[in-house]
């Protein structure tokens, strides 16, 4: 193993040209997909949390107990980081969180504690277990800057793995929950000279809390819709939304707020970035035409990110056509991947998308603050 490889835990991940998106959505554009899902912990999440709890390693050593809360795959990579360096490591779950995910945690050596109905009481339960214990570090699932310092490699590693006709690619595409993965990828667009590249943010409609907090920033006039309510952190000097009830099957999305940094970030940056919310139905379609093109199962959250990939009329909205015959644009969609998902819940997907497809109508799709429709039709 060399240097390099023995100073971080995380895998450098290929990209792919992907033919069937890039053939789905002709000639002037081909797709590559940076595959975050083959981390050890099934999502990108392991880079970051794994480059965390390495560097409390660093100050800790061997006494070190990790403690995370989290609902899923943030455990899940604390986990497999934690069992990487030897070292325990507790994880709170609220009630309601799936016997796989359970066993998943167990098999990689965590101890598993069970904490209230909701996120934020198991996250309460895990400040309370470091309290007084000063080689316990609370490792958090998405908002410090060293999670988008571990996550940001990826866009760095994407720019060596392009091919050399490619140079910056038109547009990259991430999903946002709580802004975890989108701060990393502004830190790496940073990092790898893109600065001027667009950043595209997808999420769903019902964990919307991006989407909401960038409305609040660029049309402050506008108040917010019914269940979300707007402060101000002065820390940033930016305006937060919070979503009082989550509703979307993405769970991996459902932060109630996103990081006030990242919702910084993403204001100040040159190349912008692109806000849109879909209906959970549109992921749960895409999930499945991903797994028959790729042969790959990944979370709603994750296929959130590939709607502009399988929807030309969205994507042209976003990343215009080239002008010039023969001229091609490149685009990055990160396949952020995610633990919770199974074929049976591809059967359970199709049949309320078939439902929808019965019913007719449209897709109903929110790009920075404007409703299009899309073609529910593949």
């Amino acid at each position: 193993m060399s240097d390099e490889q023995q100073q971080h835990l995380w895998s450098e991940t290929p990209l792919i040209y992907s033919r069937h998106l890039s053939t789905r959505l002709g000639p002037e554009y081909e797709v590559y997909l940076k595959l975050e899902n083959l981390q050890p912990s099934h999502s990108y999440k392991y880079r970051g949390l794994s480059h965390f709890i390495q560097r409390a390693h660093a100050t800790h050593g061997p006494a070190l107990r990790v403690v995370c809360a989290s609902g899923g795959n943030a455990g899940l990579a604390a986990a497999c980081a934690a069992r990487a360096l030897g070292v325990p490591c507790t994880i709170f779950l609220p009630h309601g969180v799936d016997a796989r995910t359970h066993a998943f945690l167990r098999d990689v050596g965590a101890t598993v504690a069970i904490a209230g109905r909701f996120f934020a009481e198991a996250l309460r339960a895990a400040e309370d277990a470091v309290r007084g214990d000063p080689d316990a570090v609370l490792v958090p699932a998405y908002d410090h800057p060293t999670l988008w310092e571990g996550h940001a490699p990826m866009i760095t590693e994407t720019r060596a793995q392009l091919p050399p006709h490619v140079g910056k690619p038109a547009a990259v595409f991430c999903s946002v929950g709580g802004g975890g993965l989108l701060g990393g990828v502004i830190a790496g667009c940073r990092d790898a000279g893109w600065d001027d590249v667009p950043i595209v943010a997808l999420e769903t409609h019902g964990s919307a809390c991006f989407y909401h907090s960038l409305a609040a920033n660029r049309a402050p006039d506008v108040g917010p819709p019914a269940g979300v309510s707007v402060r101000t952190d002065a820390a940033h000097g930016v305006r937060v939304a919070h979503v009082a009830q989550l509703t979307s099957r993405a769970t991996s999305l459902g932060a109630s707020e996103p990081a006030a940094g990242v919702v910084r970030a993403a204001l100040d940056r040159a190349g912008g970035v692109r806000s849109v919310t879909v209906p959970d139905e549109l992921t749960m379609q895409l999930a499945g035409a991903f797994a028959d093109d790729h042969k790959m199962l990944v979370e709603l959250a994750c296929s959130a990110t590939l709607v502009p990939a399988y929807k030309r009329a969205l994507l042209e909205r976003l990343v215009p056509p080239p002008v010039d015959a023969g001229e091609k644009r490149a685009l990055v969609f990160i396949v952020c991947g995610g633990f919770k998902i199974a074929q049976a819940d591809l059967v359970e997907y199709a049949q309320l998308v078939g439902a929808e497809l019965v019913a007719g109508g449209a897709w109903d799709v929110m790009v920075d603050g404007t409703r299009m429709h899309v073609d529910k039709a593949l």
